[in-house]
């Protein structure tokens, strides 16, 4: 029997966040590759005797070199079984998903890729924040704030500081250095944040606060739940009220 692989989006976290397709896959895996961010419940819908391998992926902590996972997804798909690499949120949103994807198409194994949720619009859906808005933000833009030897990558600061949505994923450590180079650049300091630690889990925790203080709050809030930070005069538009036991600060 000729092997496959397929490239899956678990989503930001919440097993019913799920789509249809990713599900059905899990369940009929073989074997199943997943990401530090892929929780119990989501594993809990693969088949007993299915073969689940942490391949213990997370910013900065990376248990398993990406070259090694590559060869891992190849050897079990050259031994004949449905490989799936369950990736947090999307493959193809900062998941190294592009990769996986060369790795396998170079070896001619058949390879699908199904998409999830990434975290900016689960995010944006559980603070109920549009993330573009006529008249507000016509633009959305999704960075991330962490590269390979762990400092902030180079961007267009001015571009950025224009206006817009920003979504920045991996910059809890790097982020007093990012909101600095988005003032230095023009973006106001007032301008509207948020960040969101754990998004669509039970323990999540939110903080409010404004591009100038945001990361002092999150410097203060602690945790090491993966966390995304939205910049942009959206963020203003929040609902508050609805967040009960889940907020961990809220700016005044």
């Amino acid at each position: 029997m000729k092997g496959r692989a397929s490239l899956v989006g678990a989503g930001p976290g919440d097993p019913e966040l799920l789509t249809l397709k990713a599900a059905r896959l899990i369940a009929e895996a073989d074997v199943v590759l997943y990401d530090k961010l892929v929780g119990a419940e989501v594993l809990a819908l693969a088949r007993p005797g299915a073969r689940l391998v942490d391949v213990g992926k997370r910013c900065g902590r990376h248990s398993m070199q990406q070259e090694a996972i590559n060869r891992l997804i190849l050897t079990h798909a050259r031994a004949g079984r449905h490989v799936v690499r369950l990736k947090g949120g999307d493959p193809f949103v900062f998941g190294r998903g592009g990769e996986e994807l060369e790795s396998l198409r170079e070896a001619g194994v058949p390879v699908e890729v199904v998409p999830g949720i990434t975290t900016a619009l689960a995010v944006g859906a559980a603070l109920q924040v549009p993330l573009t808005h006529r008249g507000v933000s016509r633009s959305l833009t999704m960075l991330t704030a962490h590269n390979h030897a762990d400092a902030l990558p180079e961007h267009d600061w001015a571009a950025l500081a224009r206006g817009g949505t920003l979504a920045v994923y991996m910059g809890v450590r790097t982020l007093p250095l990012l909101t600095a180079r988005l003032l230095a650049a023009g973006m106001a300091a007032a301008t509207p944040a948020a960040a969101v630690q754990n998004a669509t889990l039970p323990h999540e925790q939110r903080l409010f606060g404004t591009l100038g203080d945001i990361a002092a709050q999150v410097t203060a809030g602690g945790g090491d739940g993966p966390t995304l930070v939205l910049i942009g005069e959206v963020v203003g538009m929040a609902r508050r009220d609805a967040l009960g036991d889940t907020a961990l600060h809220e700016a005044a």
